[in-house]
């Protein structure tokens, strides 16, 4: 098991850790528990795809909701068929 010594600081009213690049986290939060012993354990927390999908249609503006529902308008009537 790798041990590297890190520095605890202030940030704003929060206390942080700074992570050393060996111990690099993909992920954006992370969840924080103490054991018995006092030790922290950091485990990071998945990516809510639904929120994730959520925040990047957000991102879109008005003007392109429009042109997306001017082009669904324009769309060709369904062609009828013969069934199978």
């Amino acid at each position: 098991m790798t041990t590297l010594a890190s520095r605890v600081f202030m940030n704003g009213n929060s206390q942080a850790v700074r992570i050393p690049q060996e111990f690099k986290l993909n992920a954006r939060r992370v969840e924080i528990s103490r054991t018995e012993l006092g030790d922290l354990l950091i485990h990071p927390v998945p990516v809510d795809r639904g929120a994730a999908l959520l925040e990047a249609l957000a991102a879109f503006d008005a003007d392109f909701v429009s042109a997306l529902e001017a082009s669904h308008a324009e769309q060709p009537a369904m062609q009828e068929r013969e069934s199978f």
